[in-house]
C-alpha cells in the first residue's frame, strides 16, 4: 500500500480490528499517522505500549461519526478478517463510508466462500463468523452504501481468502480492474448465484462426515489408538458435528500453553503438550488445523518412529505417513 498509494506523513491510516498493532507498526515506522480501532482491551493495550494510537471500541457508524467529529478520516482504511465477524453488517459498511476520505481507499480481507465450498471447508463455519462472502455478495453490500470495489486479489490464507479494494462510487480513480470481471465469471461458473449449489454442498458435508466416522470406527475396531493435533475453533465444529468425542479421540495436543490442561468444548477431549505423543505413541494423529498440515506433519514427523500415521479430514479424508505418503479414502 505504501508503494501503490505513495503514503506520507500527511496521510492517515486507520485499521479496524487492529489487534496488537502488528500491521500498523510498519506504517508508523515510516512516519505515517496511524490509528487502531480494537475492541479487546488487552490487545489494544499491547498496541498502545508499542506506540500505536488505539481506541478500544467496536467499529460502527457511531464510532465513525465520533472520529469524523474529531477531524479524523482515513486515506487508507484497513480491515483484515473482521468483515465476517460483524453482526450488524450494514451499520459497519455505512461506518466505512462515513470515515473514508473522498479519495480514500479501503481494503478488506475475508475467507472466500468459493474456496469454502470447493475445498469442503465446512468446519470453518463457527460462532465467530456471522457471514460467508462470495465476491458477488460483497460487491452488492458495498454498492448499497455507495462504495465501489475496484480490485480484488485471491489469497491462500485461511484456506483461501479475498482481499478487496474499494473507493467512493463517485471517485474517478483508481479504475476498475479486469480481475473483478474475471472473478465474477468464475463464481457464476461455480454456481454461487444458484441455491442448488448450497444444497449440494450440504450433501457433500454429510458424505465427508460418514467417511471420517467409518474410518474411525474401523480403526477402533482394530484396537488402534487415536490422538489429535491442535485445538482450533474449526476443529470443534468438525468434532461436534461428527459426534466425535473421547470414545474415538483419546486426547489432543497443542503448543499453546494457555490451552494445555483444558478440554475441547462439547467433546471434553483433554488438551496436552505435544510431548504427550511421545509418551503414548498413538497409531493415528487427526490434524484439526488442516490448513497448517504441512507444518504440523514436519513438527511431529517423529510419529513415524512407531509407524504412526496422520488423518487429514478436509477437503477429503486422507491418511498419510511421514513424510508424504498420502492416500484418499473412497466411499
Amino acid at each position: 500500500m505504501l508503494k501503490t498509494l505513495t503514503l506520507n506523513s500527511s496521510h492517515q491510516v486507520i485499521e479496524i480490528a487492529s489487534n496488537d498493532g502488528y500491521l500498523l507498526q510498519f506504517f508508523h515506522q515510516k512516519g505515517i499517522p496511524v490509528l487502531g480501532i480494537e475492541p479487546a482491551a488487552n490487545t489494544a493495550k499491547v498496541a498502545i505500549q508499542k506506540g500505536i494510537p488505539t481506541i478500544t471500541k467496536f467499529f460502527s457508524t457511531e464510532t465513525a461519526r465520533e472520529l469524523v467529529a474529531e477531524g479524523i478520516k482515513a486515506d487508507l482504511l484497513i480491515g483484515n478478517n473482521v468483515l465476517a465477524h460483524v453482526p450488524q453488517l450494514n451499520d459497519f459498511v455505512q461506518g466505512i463510508k462515513i470515515i473514508l476520505k473522498p479519495n480514500g481507499i479501503l481494503t478488506m480481507e475475508f475467507p472466500h466462500l468459493l474456496q469454502l465450498i470447493e475445498q469442503n471447508q465446512f468446519d470453518t463455519i463457527y460462532h465467530e463468523h456471522f457471514s460467508y462472502f462470495s465476491f458477488l455478495c460483497v460487491e452488492k453490500i458495498f454498492a448499497a452504501h455507495q462504495l465501489t470495489i475496484f480490485d480484488v486479489e485471491e489469497l491462500p490464507t485461511h484456506g483461501g481468502s479475498l482481499r478487496i479494494y474499494g473507493k467512493h462510487e463517485d471517485a474517478l480513480f483508481p479504475k476498475i480492474s479486469e480481475r473483478i470481471t474475471k472473478l465474477k465469471i468464475k463464481e457464476i461458473a461455480a454456481g454461487l448465484d444458484q441455491l442448488e449449489t448450497y444444497t449440494a454442498f450440504g450433501e457433500k458435508v454429510k458424505k465427508t462426515m460418514r467417511k471420517l466416522l467409518a474410518f474411525l470406527i474401523h480403526a477402533k475396531d482394530q484396537n488402534k489408538s487415536i490422538a489429535a493435533y491442535g485445538a482450533p475453533a474449526k476443529g470443534n465444529t468438525l468434532l461436534n458435528y461428527c459426534g466425535i468425542g473421547t470414545d474415538f479421540i483419546d486426547y489432543t495436543v497443542d503448543r499453546n500453553p494457555y490451552k494445555q490442561g483444558l478440554f475441547l468444548p462439547g467433546t471434553h477431549i483433554p488438551i496436552f503438550h505435544p510431548q504427550k505423543l511421545l509418551e503414548t505413541k498413538p497409531d493415528y494423529v487427526l490434524i484439526l488445523p488442516w490448513n497448517l498440515k504441512e507444518e504440523i506433519m514436519e513438527q511431529i514427523a517423529f510419529i513415524d518412529q512407531w509407524g504412526g500415521q496422520f488423518i487429514i479430514p478436509i477437503p477429503e479424508v486422507q491418511i498419510c505417513r511421514p513424510p508424504a505418503n498420502v492416500f484418499t479414502l473412497t466411499a
